[in-house]
């Protein structure tokens, strides 16, 4: 028999930004449909009319497309999909498997305590669950959930769950003011988008038995479960703000590369041997549920700033420049010469751990005018390197082509001719040249930098230098 096309789905609210958490549950879902050929839904839960808002749900869209999650169809906005739910809710009143419920709100409050008085759970005591009756103002609709046996599903991470049905309640179905519920709502846009693996925290283990005794009530196909662990700071607590954690956007941001933070979602809770990093198309082959581990994982920031770095130095020089470019034009550097960003990435990538960095780092190729770092001009824009900084300028200005090739053989030939050593010029050179005792390599500035420039920043050294 044919296996069911895998058909997975992410949720999130947008009652606020998409954090950790969330993308690595939808990290989770998106691996496992696309390692499958499968399908991978988008839906909204905008529900929450007063907390969910526009500027969240962009928000989260721009997070899913910066991260590269892209969805096979929609994303879908449960605000948007009422008569569907109601649908549902009326096959399930026409079987036999729902019931209005008259009870008022003061009602049910005096049951409870009366149970809590007994010592019992307070749950609904089933009142209306018998009486047929039909809707009414401030009626609700609830679901016959079974009073005995058990309610069992396969966890794909956890194992065999087992919930005793007696201590479940008859769920309310849709409010008294028409809207429904979570549960209905999400077991309605499963069944509906054909959704059958289901992969969320495992802070929804106690909702599962109870959409698992809809999908029963309507005759539907249950899916695949599997809830996988929470996530917890270094210190073993529940990961929030003071750990790092923000929102996705914070991190790209920050300078993340978004393979980077993905592979660093990944190992929160998921695990292939030893190996720590992994590019994106690792991540697709190699992803299985059976090798997400039943304990929570820790996020820390040092680990996804290594991971981060070597991503960095994984990459193409050509797609770390496009990455760099809003990082470069936010220290105000326009225009760019994207042969010369090229250069200067090839030059910086292999010491730079984000783009925040390396765009620091690569700003003193794009300035007009450097400033010397004071410690660096006391030690090394001294007098007695100005007759060797004049030579060298005057030997420079004759070589045609400043690539690095014939930049290490121009040197070797001045250094002989001058009986002196490299690191003699390197410094006062690499202060002229950057501002800084600290850079790439002196040739592969000058070569990025060009001669024109080379030329310009020595002689505003050597000026500098008679100034003083």
């Amino acid at each position: 028999m044919m296996q069911d096309k895998i058909i997975t789905r992410f949720p999130p609210s947008p009652t606020g930004y998409l954090h950790i958490g969330g993308a690595r549950t939808g990290l989770f879902n998106w691996l496992l449909s696309r390692q499958k050929g499968g399908k991978f839904i988008l839906r909204i839960e905008d529900t929450d009319k007063e907390r969910s808002t526009e500027k969240a749900t962009k928000a989260i869209l721009d997070s899913m497309e910066w991260l590269g999650l892209d969805w096979d169809e929609g994303p879908y906005f449960q605000s948007r999909r009422y008569d569907i739910y109601n649908e549902f809710i009326e096959r399930l009143i026409f079987s036999g498997q729902a019931y209005h419920c008259h009870c008022s709100p003061e009602d049910l409050e005096k049951k409870r305590n009366a149970a809590r008085t007994n010592n019992l759970k307070p749950k609904y005591d089933g009142t209306c669950r018998d009486l047929g009756l039909g809707p009414a103002p401030g009626s609700v609709v609830r679901l016959k959930t079974p009073q005995t046996g058990l309610t069992q599903f396969e966890d794909k991470v956890k194992g065999t769950i087992t919930f005793d049905n007696q201590e479940l309640d008859d769920l309310v179905l849709r409010r008294s003011d028409g809207s429904p519920t979570y549960h209905l709502a999400v077991v309605a846009d499963d069944i509906s988008l054909g959704i059958n693996y289901i992969i969320r925290g495992d802070d929804h283990v106690n909702n599962t038995p109870r959409q698992i005794l809809i999908y029963r009530a309507l005759n539907e196909a249950v899916p695949r479960y599997a809830h996988v662990p929470m996530i917890l700071g270094p210190d073993k607590t529940r990961l929030s703000k003071r750990h790092g954690a923000m929102s996705v956007l914070a991190y790209r941001d920050m300078g993340y590369l978004p393979d980077a933070v993905l592979n660093s979602l990944a190992r929160l809770g998921w695990s292939y041997g030893d190996q720590e990093r992994f590019t994106r198309k690792e991540l697709i082959e190699r992803f299985s549920l059976e090798n997400v581990g039943k304990s929570a994982g820790v996020f820390d920031v040092d680990k996804l700033l290594d991971v981060n770095a070597w991503h960095i130095r994984e990459s193409s020089n050509e797609f770390l420049s496009g990455e760099l470019i809003p990082f470069l034009n936010r220290l105000g550097f326009t225009d760019l010469d994207m042969i010369k960003v090229v250069k200067a990435v090839a030059t910086l990538k292999p010491r730079s751990r984000t783009l925040v960095e390396m765009a620091e780092g690569a700003s003193f190729f794009f300035k007009e005018n450097i400033a010397f770092e004071k410690e660096a001009d006391e030690r090394y824009l001294k007098y007695d390197s100005l007759d060797l900084l004049e030579k060298l300028r005057e030997n420079l200005d004759k070589q045609p082509d400043f690539n690095q090739k014939n930049l290490e053989d121009f040197f070797t030939g001045f250094l002989s001719e001058n009986q002196i050593k490299l690191k003699e010029i390197a410094q006062p050179l690499r202060v002229a040249l950057t501002g800084k005792t600290v850079s790439p390599g002196i040739f592969e500035i000058m070569d990025v930098l060009g001669k024109n420039t080379v030329l310009e920043r020595i002689d505003k050294a050597i000026a500098h230098i008679n100034k003083k």
